[in-house]
């Protein structure tokens, strides 16, 4: 309580109102309605002039960016679209292309093997031709040797004997 005391001795009696020792921070008067009228024109000033354009070129720049992103997922479905038809296309041409290997492999092998029963077959013809030819000299040769041999017999005779056989 001395302290109450002591300052209310000190501050000098204005008629019941109480008044600070220092300075007001804040004082209201006049110059804060200018001060809220200059706020306000500089606000419409630079919402026109400064906030407006920057707002309009930001949706500008947004509605660009996703115009840009929708594009790209377009063309990015239109792609896969096209890949998906080249990759079928492809596949279906290697499927033709297998197709007309085993066609053509198919053809080589029927006519590798008529050409290996022609060469048999021509084979087997030579040979039994060869035979047939040799069976001939054959039968022709021991004809000769039977009809030498007998000669031939008798030649041998007449030497070893020294003498001539009688016919």
């Amino acid at each position: 309580m001395t302290t109450l005391r002591c300052l209310l001795e000190v501050t000098p009696d204005l008629g019941g109102v109480p008044q600070a020792a220092e300075q007001q921070l804040l004082d209201i008067d006049s110059t804060v309605f200018v001060m809220l009228g200059l706020f306000l024109v500089l606000a419409f000033i630079l919402t026109k002039w400064l906030w407006k354009p920057y707002l309009r070129v930001r949706e500008e720049r947004v509605r660009r960016i996703e115009g840009a992103r929708t594009e790209a997922e377009r063309l990015e479905t239109n792609s896969a679209g096209r890949l998906a038809r080249i990759e079928a296309q492809l596949a279906e041409a290697r499927k033709a292309g297998n197709v007309d290997r085993a066609q053509v492999r198919a053809q080589a092998l029927a006519r590798e093997q008529e050409i290996i029963t022609e060469a048999q077959v021509s084979a087997h013809k030579m040979l039994s031709e060869a035979r047939s030819k040799l069976d001939a000299t054959l039968t022709a040769e021991r004809v000769r040797l039977q009809s030498s041999a007998a000669t031939l017999g008798r030649e041998i005779a007449e030497k070893a004997l020294g003498r001539r056989l009688a016919s």
